[in-house]
């Protein structure tokens, strides 16, 4: 089990994480929540859904601070910040 499996087999659900994966041609992150993780797959809720990542394909795995808060809207005639 490399490093990043062991990470992620004990990480606390809910955690904000990365997780780096090999696909055809190279790589991709996924970046969210972990929701599930057994011995051979985990589950990490993104942005735009919720991904299965098989563990045999990840190489990289790392927690990663909080969003940042959502900035203010400008509206039409606001005046800019100094």
């Amino acid at each position: 089990m490399n490093g990043a499996v062991e990470f992620l087999a004990g990480a606390e659900l809910g955690t904000r994480v990365v997780v780096r994966t090999r696909i055809p041609g190279g790589y991709t992150d996924a970046l969210g929540y972990l929701r599930s993780c057994d011995t051979t797959h985990c589950t990490v809720e993104t942005k735009r859904g919720t991904l299965q990542l098989a563990l045999a394909e990840v190489v990289a795995a790392k927690e990663v601070p909080p969003p940042p808060p959502p900035r203010p809207r400008r509206h039409v005639g606001d005046e800019p910040r100094p």
